[in-house]
């Protein structure tokens, strides 16, 4: 359960094929624009069926724990 639950969030920060993150949404300038591409906002809640960023983007509070799951559950290469 705890690994599912941290692959759904990490993927709301992986990119597609098209420099798309879920967390951009509609903001195409934050995938479309290699200046902004790689930025990371960590927002206040999330769209719980697209997974948009929603409110406040400036948290680093709960929503920035994602960088402790990425690296305890993401496998390292050998």
């Amino acid at each position: 359960m705890a690994r599912g639950l941290a692959q759904r969030l990490m993927g709301l920060f992986k990119t597609n094929t098209s420099h798309q993150r879920p967390i951009h949404g509609r903001h195409a300038k934050l995938w479309q624009d290699p200046h902004w591409r790689d930025l990371l906002l960590f927002h206040e809640f999330f769209d719980g069926d697209t997974g948009e960023g929603l409110g406040a983007s400036h948290q680093t509070g709960w929503t920035a724990l994602i960088a402790s799951i990425i690296d305890e559950w993401v496998e390292q290469p050998p």
